[in-house]
C-alpha cells in the first residue's frame, strides 16, 4: 500500500487497504526485506511465468521478452498466457509446479483467485514474484516488481487538467471518468491516483461530471475490453451530451482511450482531451496526429529485465534490491517491492520519449 506524508493520500491508501488492493510508493533503494536468496539454486533451472490475457501490446511483448531473456540467462522458461481467464491460469500454474520451477513469476488475471496454486508453489519450494499486478490475500508471495502505479494515475490526472487548460484557459470543463477492470488490482490504484488530482477540482466546480458517475465502481471496464468502454461511452454521450460538450475523458489505458475516441467520432462530437497508458503503437500515432492527448511510457523491456535480474540474483543466492519495503500490503502481508518510474508522454515530448525503442522510435522520428 502506498504510504504518504499528506493526510489526503494516506486516507486514500487506508481505503484501498480495506479492499485488500494496493497502491504504490517509493523509498531509497535497499537490499533484503523479503525472502532471502534461499542459498541459490542450480544453473539451467526451470522458471515459470504465468501471464494474463493478451489484452494489450505490453503483455504480448512480455511473452517474447521473458522467453528470450530467461533463455539467454541460462534458464528454462515456461511462459504461458491465460486467455480463457482465471480457471485457465489456475490450471496452468498447477501444471507448471509439476515441472519443479525454482521461481514462479505471476501476472495475475485476478490476484485474489490464486491462493491454492500459490501455496502449492511455495510448498514445492518456488520463490514467487508478483509481476505488474500484486497478488492479494495470500502469504505465499515473496516479491513484487512493477511500475509506480499510483503515480501513473497522478500523471494521468495532471495531464487531463493540463490538456483542458491548454484548450480553454479556465473552466468549468465537462469530463467523464473511465477505470480498468475490477479484478485487476492495479485498476483502482490508477483510478485513485488520478482522483487524488481530479477530485478537488470536481469538488470546487472546475470539473463537472455530467453523468454523475464519479466512483470507481461506476467507472469500471470489465476485462479491460475496448467494446465495453465503447458501449459505455455511447451511453454516456447519448444520455448527457446531446447539447453539451464533452471536454475531457480520464482513460486508464490506450486501448480504452481509442475505444472512447471511436465512440466520440461516431457521435459527431469534437475530440476531447483524453489520457491513456502503455504507449501502444496506434495511440502514439494518435498523439502525433493531435487526437489522443497523452499516454504513459511503462517500458515493458525494463520491467521484464528487472524481473529477470531478480531471478538471477535468487539463483546466485543474493539478496534482492528492494526500493519499497513498506507500502504493499496485500491484505495478509506487506510484500517487498521494486518499483520503476513511469513517464508521461504528450505531443510535447513524443518525438524524444522513445528514441531507444526499436518499435516506437522510428514512428516518432
Amino acid at each position: 500500500m502506498r504510504m504518504f506524508g499528506k493526510a489526503g493520500k494516506a486516507a486514500a491508501v487506508a481505503a484501498i487497504t480495506a479492499l485488500a488492493l494496493t497502491g504504490c510508493g517509493r523509498s531509497e533503494p535497499t537490499t533484503g526485506g523479503g525472502t532471502e536468496g534461499a542459498g541459490g539454486f542450480e544453473e539451467g533451472a526451470s522458471i515459470a511465468v504465468a501471464l494474463p490475457q493478451k489484452t494489450s501490446e505490453n503483455w504480448v511483448l512480455a511473452e517474447k521478452l521473458f522467453n528470450d531473456g530467461l533463455t539467454d540467462a541460462g534458464f528454462k522458461p515456461d511462459v504461458q498466457f491465460a486467455n480463457a481467464g482465471v480457471s485457465e491460469q489456475q490450471n496452468q500454474i498447477s501444471a507448471m509446479i509439476t515441472k519443479n520451477p525454482k521461481v514462479l513469476i505471476v501476472g495475475a488475471v485476478d490476484g485474489t483467485q490464486l491462493g491454492t496454486q500459490l501455496k502449492q508453489a511455495k510448498d514445492a519450494g518456488a520463490t514467487i514474484i508478483a509481476y505488474d499486478r500484486l497478488l492479494l490475500n495470500t502469504e505465499n508471495v515473496d516479491y513484487y516488481v512493477a511500475y509506480d502505479n499510483f503515480k501513473v494515475g497522478e500523471l494521468q490526472g495532471k495531464a487531463l487538467l493540463e490538456g483542458l487548460q491548454a484548450k480553454k484557459p479556465s473552466g468549468p470543463y465537462n469530463i467523464e471518468l473511465f477505470a480498468g477492470s475490477p479484478d485487476d488490482a492495479n485498476a483502482k490504484v490508477f483510478f485513485d491516483g488520478a482522483m487524488s488530482v481530479l477530485k478537488p477540482k470536481i469538488d470546487d466546480g472546475t470539473l463537472k461530471v455530467l453523468s454523475g458517475q464519479t466512483s470507481f465502481e461506476q467507472a469500471v471496464t470489465q476485462a479491460w475490453k475496448s467494446e465495453n468502454a465503447q458501449r459505455r461511452a455511447d451511453t454516456l454521450l447519448t444520455g448527457n451530451y446531446t447539447s453539451e460538450s464533452l471536454d475531457g475523458v480520464l482513460s486508464p489505458n490506450d486501448t480504452l482511450a481509442r475505444a472512447v475516441l471511436t465512440s466520440v467520432k461516431a457521435a459527431g462530437k469534437p475530440i476531447p482531451v483524453i489520457t491513456g497508458q502503455d504507449s501502444e503503437v496506434e495511440s502514439v500515432k494518435s498523439i502525433l496526429a493531435g487526437e489522443q492527448y497523452s499516454t504513459i511510457n511503462k517500458d515493458t523491456r525494463k520491467l521484464v529485465e528487472h524481473a529477470i535480474t531478480m531471478v538471477k540474483d535468487l539463483q546466485a543466492g543474493k539478496e534482492l534490491e528492494i526500493n519499497d519495503k513498506d507500502s504493499y500490503n496485500n491484505g495478509v502481508k506487506t510484500v517487498p517491492a521494486y518499483l520503476l518510474e513511469p513517464v508521461i508522454v504528450t505531443s510535447a515530448n513524443v518525438k524524444t520519449a522513445y528514441t531507444d525503442d526499436p518499435i516506437l522510435g522510428p514512428i516518432t522520428k
